[in-house]
């Protein structure tokens, strides 16, 4: 940075003495468009059903959850990105439930596309919920992860969703070479114009306890963690080469997750590859700020648009949170 001239010459707060002019100086700002909502759908008609550990957020049937796309449509929030809670008697060592085309996930996307066409729709491509040992990938006989098994189940899984309509496949599953083989097989099946955001640089974070909650995964996993696939938290030079290769294979664009704890990840990402580049604000970072916020700890709307604007301000194109039907309305009684 250039060198400024010294006070009194310079003197920073003349641009922050009022509302107009620290308005007129802003760096960065957020808009309903920014925001994707992650939202967990079930089967059944009528059906809601909160989730413990993340106050405000519920599973719902498809009937309801068109309430809830309408609403993004009103507020200006662009996408929803769907997470199923399937049946126990569904899942299987194999996650076959998951390339189902008649599966809940498919048939929830075909719904939103006819009724809202204008409104995004994002899948996750992941085999965690489907599976009845909560892993995200096909098991040999020791337990461990097999990757090019996994990957092709990934394969068929995004085939099916893409079949289905949806706009944006999100792999989420941290296997090694998914998205070059999804990419091909979007491909070849014609479905040139699904777009893929990939889970570039997913840390094996203790901050999703409350979304294993929502998608009915905590207990299957047991004693188990998903440590020799997710990244390791004290890694960053790793996720710039995980997020290039992803690039290399076909990734339109590329995401960081957990969030503000990766901010510097962000930033990373961001500066090296100049992408389209997300975060997602994960289960435990809404769930820690709603229990402040209930413990009177902390200004609710405050602190939540102070935790939005910060992961703008890291060079993020866009946030997946739970917040985002909140801030938007908040943001549109501030117009």
């Amino acid at each position: 940075m250039r060198t400024l001239p010294p006070y009194p010459t310079s003197r920073p707060r003349r641009l922050r003495r009022d509302a107009f002019t620290r308005a007129l100086v802003r760096e960065n700002r957020l808009a309903p468009e920014d925001f994707i909502l992650p939202v967990f759908v079930l089967e059944g008609t009528r059906q809601v059903q909160d989730v413990p550990s993340m106050p405000g957020v519920q599973r719902m049937s498809q009937d309801v959850l068109f309430g809830v796309a309408e609403q993004c449509l009103k507020l200006g929030v662009p996408v929803l990105a769907l997470f199923p809670n399937i049946d126990a008697s569904l899942k299987t060592p194999d996650g076959r439930e998951a390339t189902n085309p008649d599966g809940l996930i498919p048939r929830t996307v075909q719904a939103l596309k006819e009724r809202f066409p204008e409104l995004g729709v994002m899948t996750d491509v992941a085999l965690d919920p489907y599976t009845s040992h909560g892993q995200d990938g096909l098991l040999d006989e020791t337990g461990y992860i097999i990757n090019e098994a996994t990957v092709e189940v990934l394969r068929a899984q995004a085939l099916t969703h893409a079949a289905a309509g949806v706009d944006i496949v999100a792999p989420s599953d941290m296997m090694d070479g998914r998205i070059g083989v999804i990419r091909n097989a979007l491909e070849e099946a014609g479905h040139i114009h699904t777009r893929i955001m990939a889970y570039s640089a997913k840390y094996a974070s203790a901050f999703y306890g409350p979304f294993r909650d929502a998608v009915g995964t905590r207990g299957a996993l047991g004693k188990s963690d998903k440590k020799v696939y997710q990244m390791d938290p004290g890694n960053s030079d790793e996720a710039l080469r995980e997020v290039a290769l992803d690039i290399a294979e076909g990734a339109d664009m590329v995401m960081v997750k957990p969030g503000l704890p990766y901010l510097d990840i962000v930033r990373r990402v961001k500066d090296e590859f100049g992408m389209p580049t997300f975060a997602y604000q994960v289960s435990g970072e809404y769930a820690m700020i709603k229990a402040a916020a209930a413990n009177g700890w902390l200004d609710h709307d405050a602190v939540m648009m102070e935790a939005l604007l910060a992961f703008k301000r890291a060079g993020a194109d866009g946030i997946l949170t739970y917040f985002a039907l909140d801030a938007a309305r908040l943001l549109q009684q501030q117009r």
